[in-house]
């Protein structure tokens, strides 16, 4: 998806890595015990923040990441209260962060799950779980758009890249690439962060 993003919109919006796929990429241990489990996302926590931080340095018109910070809370081994406190944060503050919010679903087995990526270890029933914790991580942010998963990957993605047109200054709303352009709009409704600029 975030390759179609490039794709599709011109130099103004600025596309950001997944944290986690940075921070175990890059060799963070990924243990299952809660204590490692905590670290990692305390990790992902920190190196999204930063993400965040080089993202905005150029004044781009939005930044669009992979994940938010939020996102951690479907993760975390214990209580909801102890992933603020350990961070020194509050999920209001978090959720101020973010102008808009995008949640692609994840897609069911028989929709395409896959683990072609090395990073992705859990299991179909395994990630619609976590899918489910993180919708209700962000139910409480005032924009939250829910792009449900789709047979058709172009379908879903189509949906998504209209959404973030919308948020788009009018320059980067006139780019399309050529497989989306003459797609139908798919029935039915994570994360942009825009610059503070």
């Amino acid at each position: 998806m975030l390759e179609l993003i490039r794709q599709s919109f011109c130099s103004h919006v600025k596309v950001l890595p997944e944290a986690a796929s940075v921070v175990f990429g890059g060799g963070f241990p990924r243990e299952d015990d809660p204590t490692c489990r905590r670290a990692a996302q305390r990790a992902i926590f920190y190196v999204q923040r930063e993400l965040e931080i080089a993202g905005d340095s150029h004044n781009p018109a939005i930044v669009l990441c992979d994940r938010g910070t939020i996102d951690g809370l479907a993760y975390w081994p214990g209580p909801l209260e102890e992933f603020w406190s350990s961070l020194g944060t509050t999920l209001e503050i978090e959720l101020g962060r973010y102008d808009a919010v995008i949640h692609l679903r994840t897609p069911a087995e028989e929709h395409g799950y896959n683990h072609q990526n090395p990073l992705r270890t859990e299991s179909a029933g395994a990630a619609a779980g976590i899918d489910s914790r993180i919708v209700r991580a962000w139910e409480r942010h005032p924009r939250r758009f829910i792009v449900e998963s789709s047979a058709e990957f172009l379908d879903k993605a189509a949906r998504a890249l209209e959404i973030l047109r919308d948020e788009l200054p009018e320059c980067c709303q006139r780019h399309v690439i050529p497989a989306l352009r003459d797609r139908r709009r798919p029935a039915g409704p994570d994360v942009s962060h825009p610059s503070s600029a």
